[in-house]
């Protein structure tokens, strides 16, 4: 059983609200239960290897790694996955200990073993990737295998967070013969202990997963094999469902896309549509290497101007809503600084701002965002937020993008200015909304070191197993990133899942961290 007395209290972090439910059963022998299920998407893997991906890469990685703890459908606590039992074994959380189960192989027929999880974690850290997980694993001091089933990890602080860490696909377990202990690998090719194998793999294009035999965990997988298409134009995404060249639709979808499934549209060609309270946000970035964007009263300006109602309502069509906040609503600590600060839109207010510091003529800033991780309407989105600076005569925006590698390297090497970010929670806590944004090295690639949060805000909290323990600290790391501006919180969005009428399992389908649970998908047979 796993300790639930000494593993931490994650109360209230998301709530998840199922819109549909298959109704069908499934036949063990039918046909139809052995042909795999399709699955399109336009978050293709940057890279098959978790020691260099902190993106939506781990939307594949949750279906073929295996992790210590993982977090089934529904759940806020992390639960045993590849892990027999984890517990703290002292009173300040900073002693985490693992015993794995019995027996478990990776696909290649190499045990996973105590002296395994110990490479497949010690090699992020060695690798130290500009675009890997690492900073999720600052805490960590060292890792000890007594013996074979036994895993030690010794912390250089309290830090009640580290099991949700470990049961994100950050910590992710590989093979250690075909995983390099100090560089990524590079093959196109997967060894894990998931719920599936990755049979084939076209970079950009497709994943084919098999069941994987041996694989002992948490998840109960409802299907044998899913294909997963990668699309870069959601209409096309949708044309396939339609025709039933695809099965079903995860991630990418338009909010005008979304709006004509949900109605007579979906229905005349067989489709559901589920939607999920969701977590993920969108916000800018500042760079302040930009001479401009290193003005306080210019981001505070922008962020004066922008009105994310305008940006929810004819960009997004109800299906996100405005966000004022980098902890979205259901996370606990969950405020409203920056509305608090800035109010509605107020072009007059933000004119004030900019005259005060010496600004008068308008601000020249090139904004830059990614044309093929968040959908198609990104593109959109960024063409209302230059129109809006544009018309209030204090900014002169031009537009730019990339694709999603070329995009993640250009604001990994502190290119860009201004530029968007999409957030999909790394597990279900207040500190994820806040520790990966702060510090020297974080997940935007621009130095922040807001001196209370690194040295007196995030250490009370990470000390709290019970987690709403930590709710004020939390309230006043968000004042601080209003006042500071160096991110600008746009949007909260829902979660959609278009399936075709056969599919059943799709509101089962997102896990806590939206990455994809593809084992709850299956086909029904009857009604």
């Amino acid at each position: 059983m796993f300790n639930r007395t000494r593993c931490l209290q994650v109360t209230a972090a998301l709530a998840s609200i199922s819109l549909l439910a298959g109704c069908g059963l499934l036949s063990d022998d039918s046909a139809a239960d052995t042909k795999p299920i399709v699955v399109g998407t336009t978050s293709a893997p940057s890279t098959l290897d978790p020691a260099a991906a902190w993106d939506g890469s781990w939307e594949l990685y949750r279906n073929v790694y295996q992790t210590l703890l993982a977090f089934p459908t529904g759940a806020t606590k992390p639960q045993p996955d590849a892990a027999q039992n984890c517990e703290f074994t002292d009173a300040q959380n900073e002693s985490y200990r693992c015993t794995l189960r019995k027996d478990l192989k990776f696909s290649n027929g190499e045990p996973l073993d105590a002296k395994a999880v110990k490479h497949s974690l010690d090699r992020i850290r060695t690798i130290g990737s500009k675009v890997g997980p690492k900073d999720l694993f600052g805490s960590l001091d060292k890792i000890e295998t007594p013996d074979a089933l036994t895993v030690v990890f010794h912390l250089k602080t309290p830090d009640a967070t580290f099991p949700l860490v470990l049961g994100s696909p950050a910590a992710s377990l590989v093979a250690p013969k075909d995983y390099p202990a100090d560089k990524v690998r590079e093959d196109g090719k997967v060894t894990g202990s998931g719920p599936y194998v990755l049979d084939s793999y076209k970079e950009g294009s497709e994943a084919v997963l098999g069941r994987n035999g041996s694989y002992t965990g948490f998840a109960k997988r409802q299907n044998n094999a899913v294909t997963i298409r990668y699309y870069t134009d959601s209409a096309k995404m949708v044309s396939d469902l339609k025709s039933k060249g695809i099965d079903a639709i995860y991630r990418g979808l338009a909010a005008s896309e979304i709006r004509a499934l949900q109605g007579p549209d979906g229905a005349s060609h067989g489709v559901q549509v589920v939607g999920n309270v969701g977590a993920e946000i969108r916000y800018l970035v500042f760079n302040p290497k930009d001479p401009a964007v290193a003005k306080l009263p210019v981001r505070q300006a922008i962020a004066q101007v922008i009105d994310r109602g305008a940006l929810v309502s004819k960009v997004y069509q109800g299906t996100a809503e405005p966000l004022y906040s980098m902890v979205p609503k259901g996370v606990v600590g969950h405020k409203t600084p920056f509305y608090d600060k800035y109010g509605h839109a107020d072009v007059d207010e933000a004119k004030k701002i900019l005259k005060a510091a010496g600004i008068n003529q308008p601000v020249e800033l090139t904004f830059w965002y990614t044309t093929d991780r968040y959908g198609s309407s990104t593109a959109e989105e960024f063409t209302e937020i230059k129109r809006q600076l544009d018309e209030s005569g204090l900014f002169k925006i031009t537009l730019r993008s990339q694709p999603w590698k070329a995009f993640q390297e250009g604001y990994k090497g502190q290119e860009y200015p201004v530029f968007g970010r999409g957030w999909f929670p790394d597990f279900p806590d207040p500190d994820n909304f806040i520790a990966p944004f702060v510090g020297n090295e974080n997940a935007v690639g621009t130095p922040y070191l807001p001196n209370e949060i690194l040295t007196d805000l995030l250490p009370k909290t990470r000390r709290e197993g019970d987690r709403a323990a930590g709710v004020h600290e939390f309230e006043r790391a968000q004042q601080i990133f209003a006042e500071d501006v160096r991110l600008l919180p746009l949007w909260q969005g829902k979660l959609y899942v278009a399936a075709r009428d056969d599919i059943a399992g799709a509101e089962r389908a997102l896990d806590p961290q939206t990455a994809m649970q593809m084992w709850e998908f299956y086909r029904k047979t009857s009604w």
